[in-house]
């Protein structure tokens, strides 16, 4: 390594030291800033000492879980991975990962590298590490206040892997948007889908980015909608339509609130609560299989994979069931409202919404989202929570669906859990992850006793 990469590692650990020293935040941030001013060319340099191959995982929905199926399955099979675990996807954050995972000479020691990739910081990040693999899992509306429209998200993504003509593409031809981009890159690609109708009518709702052939411009003809845009469609114009899929999940069943499926002619029965998780599974392993490692130990280690990864998380505070779940755009936010409506019993429901830059200051996405669903959810009381709890309530009120606003999140829980029907969804995005399940697994070990 040259002499001032090693000077830039330096600078950026004892930066990632002195951050948690003074517990001013986790340091996977401000040191890939730092190592980058020192040498601009500090990700190349180390992505390079990689010695087998880097997966970068990409797309609106499903990175951060995908990503760490794609890690758990190397280390399941004894190779050293490195991975931006904490969902650091810009390329400070990536340039952390790598910086951090340095010995004390500053030298790498890893066979693969796992990394999840922001869509907007691709064009940045993939040519300075030129992944064997890009994993892309869908395009739809997200950010608007950084994405803009879903056409400035497909330009972008269409760069980045133009730029590394070398790498083989993973994608899921079930999105027009993302087998369209496969198609016009250039770059090798291999396919996967889901044949058969797993998601209901709450999670399919209205949300269509693209409903129009990319070869001719005629409107597509759909056997069936997953949700969004995804589904199984052909153009009755010029015959463009979805392939069969390279790989694909058959035999779909849902039990006990969980799904089990069938994955190259193997029976999977993993922890998977919502059907999007099947999505991320599947792409994973078709990425490890296209690469050829990974793949032998697959079913033992997805079957004992937490899916939660923070995200989707599960409490028992006081003798109530309480679910944490994220959701950060109107796709995700509708299979949440579906995750809710599967379940038939009496419940209560806290959302709450942030405007911080971590979540997008614009939160108009919220009417993309069908809302009237929760009118249907058996709820006993809905509470809406954060800096934009009014404009959340708002949305609702059009849906004819009554609510409450809170200032006092951990108020509102432990009444709920105190007196109301034991059973509470809390839905948040992104900025308050962290907080609330810092929050529910104190009030758990406490045994939701203290105000």
């Amino acid at each position: 390594m040259r002499l001032r990469s090693k000077f830039a590692v330096k600078c950026a650990k004892a930066t990632s030291s002195l951050i948690k020293k003074l517990n001013r935040g986790s340091g996977v941030t401000l040191p890939g800033y730092v190592a980058r001013l020192i040498d601009p060319n500090i990700l190349k340099e180390l992505s390079g000492q990689v010695r087998k191959k880097t997966i970068v995982t990409m797309g609106t929905n499903g990175k951060t879980t995908t990503n760490a199926i794609l890690c758990k399955a190397l280390e399941h099979e004894g190779q050293k991975v490195i991975i931006n675990r904490t969902g650091a996807n810009m390329l400070n954050g990536i340039i952390s990962a790598f910086v951090l995972a340095t010995d004390k000479h500053g030298n790498l020691d890893a066979d693969y590298a796992c990394i999840e990739v922001d869509e907007i910081a691709s064009v940045g990040v993939l040519p300075k590490i030129e992944p064997d693999c890009a994993l892309l899992t869908n395009i739809s509306r997200d950010q608007l206040d950084r994405f803009g429209e879903v056409d400035i998200t497909y330009n972008k993504l269409m760069t980045a892997v133009t730029s590394v003509p070398k790498t083989t593409l993973i994608i899921n031809c079930d999105d027009i948007l993302s087998y369209s981009l496969a198609q016009e890159s250039k770059n090798a690609f291999v396919t996967y889908g889901i044949s058969e109708q797993i998601f209901d009518d709450v999670s399919r709702s209205e949300i269509r980015e693209s409903i129009f052939c990319r070869k001719c411009g005629k409107k597509l003809e759909y056997q069936f909608f997953h949700y969004g845009q995804l589904g199984l469609y052909h153009c009755p114009n010029c015959g463009w339509n979805r392939p069969n899929p390279e790989y694909t999940a058959e035999h779909v069943v849902r039990e006990d609130e969980l799904y089990s499926f069938d994955m190259d002619g193997i029976h999977f029965d993993p922890q998977i609560r919502t059907p999007y998780n099947i999505y991320n599974t599947l792409s994973a392993y078709a990425a490890l299989k296209t690469m050829g490692a990974g793949y032998e130990h697959f079913k033992e280690m997805i079957e004992a994979f937490d899916y939660g990864n923070n995200r989707e998380s599960i409490f028992n505070i006081n003798g109530a069931r309480v679910q944490l779940h994220l959701a950060k755009n109107p796709i995700g936010f509708q299979q949440k409202v579906s995750h809710v409506l599967r379940d038939p019993n009496p419940k209560d429901i806290i959302i709450q919404i942030n405007d911080t830059y971590q979540d997008g200051e614009d939160v108009s996405w919220l009417w993309d989202v069908d809302f009237q669903y929760l009118a249907e959810s058996n709820a006993r009381k809905i509470i809406t929570a954060g800096t934009r709890k009014y404009d959340m309530a708002l949305r609702l009120k059009y849906e004819d669906v009554s609510c409450e606003s809170t200032d006092d999140m951990r108020a509102s829980v432990l009444e709920c859990v105190e007196q109301g029907t034991k059973n509470l969804y809390v839905i948040v995005n992104y900025s308050g992850l962290y907080q609330t399940n810092h929050m529910l697994t104190e009030l758990e070990g406490k045994g939701g006793t203290e105000r």
